[in-house]
């Protein structure tokens, strides 16, 4: 994923948060390019201290894209290393003569004093108002990404759901096929072949009831989506576990530097890597509990292109969850969603 810095300038005034790891957790693995940075307590600082400490910055400092004015913020005044903050995770998927879309796009909140993370699934192909294109005009949300990259995406991201993003990452699919067959496939739930034959998609054929599942079937296991969008999110969650379990297996530790590396490598982040690796000890210890919502809509067709148009009452839902989520104030209590998707 090539970077183009030009399309990142962007004028930032937020507050940053002393608690980047967990952002880091959350984007490569919620968007199927983990790092693996999660461990079973007993091996937690064992593998910090023999993996990473030494070649990970390395790796992330080529994965540092920052937004104009976040030099500025991080000197403007002493972090709160309590306070929720917010993000958006980036998943990319290049084909061949297409330009880079955003094939998965969340909204999160971290609560690093609550061990807490919402993650709030955006459709690919919600109607919504493109910031910044051909006067803002509308088409599918994915879009954004292609037209103005990150800075149009997030200005995009923001006004649908009209909460501030404090950080960004991008991480390209394409580096999940290393990492799952370095870590030797994955399970999967798969009772029935899936089977991908719409004429304008990429054809493949994931079988069913496998005891492992290499990388490449997985990649489309979580790309899929000829059933709906629903299932779609479903299947990157039944992922997202799957991958915690492989990854925390004894046989699977010492392969995390390789894992690291090749997630890094296709890993874009505002996030500096001191940050990550000054609390990459002491939050290795825990994983953060994680709130799943996904933005309900209906199926439509406008001049023969498919969209999903977005629920106004849903949206302004999500906007009131995402406000009680960087409410430093908000109870844990108050922090469920009753209509969860989880």
């Amino acid at each position: 994923m090539a970077k183009n810095n030009g399309e990142l300038k962007r004028a930032r005034k937020k507050k940053k948060s002393w608690r980047p790891l967990l952002l880091v957790i959350g984007i490569i693995l919620v968007l199927a390019a983990g790092s693996g940075l999660l461990f079973k307590k007993q091996l937690a600082l064992f593998a910090f201290h023999t993996f990473f400490e030494n070649g990970i910055k390395t790796t992330l400092e080529d994965s540092y894209v920052p937004l104009e004015g976040d030099e500025q913020s991080d000197t403007a005044e002493a972090d709160d290393p309590d306070k929720p903050f917010s993000l958006v995770l980036i998943g990319t998927d290049q084909r061949a003569d297409e330009p880079a879309r955003s094939d998965t796009l969340i909204y999160s909140v971290v609560r690093p004093k609550d061990n807490r993370m919402l993650l709030l699934s955006i459709p690919r192909d919600s109607y919504a108002t493109i910031v910044g294109y051909k006067g803002d005009a509308k088409s599918k949300i994915n879009s954004a990404y292609a037209h103005g990259g990150v800075s149009m995406t997030i200005n995009t991201v923001e006004k649908l759901l009209d909460q501030p993003i404090q950080y960004y990452a991008t991480v390209n699919f394409k580096g999940l096929i290393n990492i799952v067959d370095t870590l030797g496939g994955v399970k999967l739930p798969i009772t029935k072949d899936i089977v991908n034959k719409q004429k304008d998609h990429e054809k493949f054929t994931i079988e069913a009831n496998k005891p492992i599942y290499n990388g490449q079937e997985a990649l489309n296991y979580v790309r899929y989506r000829e059933d709906s969008d629903f299932n779609r999110t479903a299947r990157q969650r039944e992922f997202i576990g799957q991958l915690f379990s492989r990854i925390k297996t004894f046989n699977n530790v010492t392969k995390i530097d390789d894992v690291i590396r090749i997630g890094g490598n296709n890993l874009q982040t505002n996030m500096k890597p001191d940050k990550i690796i000054d609390l990459a000890e002491s939050t290795f210890k825990f994983s953060p509990q994680i709130t799943s919502y996904m933005l309900k809509g209906k199926d439509s067709m406008k001049n023969g292109v498919y969209y999903y148009i977005l629920d106004e009452d849903d949206v302004k839902f999500a906007n009131e969850v995402i406000g009680k989520w960087l409410n430093p104030d908000t109870n844990v209590m108050d922090l469920r969603i009753e209509d969860s998707s989880n």
